[in-house]
């Protein structure tokens, strides 16, 4: 922890937000690994479809889980909020679990996958079988978040990275070995599921060792801990409906194909470029103690965005051909098709990362309520854009109308929080 007084300086926020950074990258790493293995088994193209169906359902359905860290940043901060905090996080564990326990073993499964997302019985059964095995991950990945925000809130982001690394190590021979037990996509799953508990156990052990009680601050009662906690939860529900609503609204345009495509492949170097973006909601929680520490953080914030928008610009044009031709393997018509989008998303790193900076005030002050109400606001924005659009034919190119919505929608959160930050005063 800090002295009274002391001042934020850029090189304590380099020290804290590049290890964060990085871990964003070998996160990235590790789905990376676990598609190469499954494309070298028997039906690569069926196997690969059943896992990525899997995993994005996956996405959907635990993204409640996906705020544990930055709950137990805000919250713990002694013995009582610790059992609190835990107490949530398993509670939002059994609910994840069990959803995906009815659609991994229920007729819900085909329902889901038959019916509502229309892949064939055969990429169905691959996906049903690798939630079968990622039915007890939410236990895992929770305790790791709740680890985690323990972790960062005592400065050791390092930590972090350190066991995202020892989990891709460890990824590599899980998939060899869970080829002895399991087939198709189930490999993928058994390989994912066993390298997070290596993790998690990892994560276990540097949280014991850097636990940093704070007599001086007092610790909330399990009520207000939910109370703090269901907000952000939901938020993070919702923020995985904004991809999902945008496909959908451009799967019904004439270039749909080559729109759903151009968009996957922008989203990917989005998680990349901007992705990093969400943590200075983590170092505002942690770092930022007054006025001053937060003009700081902006400060930081302002050189990081311009610094990730100029490398997604030179992505889209100067690197255009090494980039998406010789190392993505793109037609020329596709990069062309994407280039002005992509190029477009040198604003996303500005406009998430101001999203990000109004989170973390908002849940620094406890006033999560807004967050959620903030991304309800979002997703309500895009479904008036969905209806505006059903009233007529559209004939601009599918993917330049996704990164507008894309685009747009985050500046309606960004301005809705800021908006709301009169009641922070």
């Amino acid at each position: 922890m800090v002295a009274p007084g002391h001042n934020l300086s850029q090189r304590e926020i380099s020290r804290f937000f590049f290890p964060l950074l990085l871990n964003v990258q070998l996160m990235s790493v590790s789905h990376s690994l676990i598609n190469a293995g499954l494309a070298r088994l028997e039906q690569p193209i069926l196997t690969l479809a059943g896992y990525s169906v899997a995993i994005v359902l996956h996405l959907c359905l635990a993204s409640p889980a996906y705020q544990n860290h930055t709950i137990a940043i805000a919250l713990v901060r002694g013995r009582q909020s610790l059992l609190g905090v835990g107490l949530y996080v398993l509670a939002v564990a059994v609910y994840v679990s069990t959803l995906l326990a009815l659609v991994a073993y229920t007729p819900l499964g085909r329902l889901v996958f038959e019916g509502l997302l229309g892949v064939s019985p055969a990429i169905a059964g691959e996906a049903r079988s690798v939630l079968a095995v990622l039915t007890f991950l939410p236990f895992f990945t929770g305790l790791r978040g709740l680890c985690q925000g323990i972790v960062i809130r005592a400065r050791r982001t390092g930590l972090v990275s350190l066991a995202t690394l020892i989990r891709i190590l460890s990824l590599l021979g899980f998939l060899l070995l869970g080829r002895r037990w399991f087939t198709g996509a189930a490999v993928g799953a058994f390989g994912l599921l066993a390298c997070i508990v290596v993790e998690t156990a990892f994560m276990s052990w540097f949280a014991w060792k850097t636990y940093p009680p704070s007599a001086d601050e007092p610790e909330k009662g399990l009520g207000a801990i939910f109370r703090y906690a269901l907000p952000l939860s939901f938020s993070s529900a919702m923020q995985q409906t904004v991809p999902l609503l945008i496909s959908a609204i451009i799967s019904h345009l004439p270039d749909s194909t080559s729109a759903l495509a151009a968009f996957g492949i922008i989203r990917g170097f989005i998680f990349l470029l901007a992705g990093p973006m969400r943590n200075l909601q983590q170092a505002y929680l942690t770092l930022v103690k007054g006025r001053r520490d937060c003009r700081t953080l902006k400060a930081f914030y302002r050189r990081i965005g311009l610094a990730m928008g100029l490398i997604t610009l030179a992505i889209a044009y100067p690197l255009n051909g090494p980039v998406l031709g010789k190392a993505m393997g793109l037609s020329p018509e596709l990069r062309h098709y994407i280039a002005l989008p992509l190029a477009a998303c040198g604003l996303f790193p500005a406009f998430s990362g101001a999203v990000y900076l109004y989170r973390g005030a908002f849940a620094a002050n406890h006033r999560t309520a807004f967050l959620g109400w903030a991304t309800l606001c979002k997703v309500g924005y895009l479904g008036a854009c969905w209806l505006l659009l059903m009233l007529g034919p559209m004939t601009v190119p599918g993917v330049a109308l996704a990164i507008f919505l894309l685009l747009s929608c985050e500046l309606c959160e960004a301005w809705y929080l800021r908006s709301r930050l009169k009641f922070l005063a």
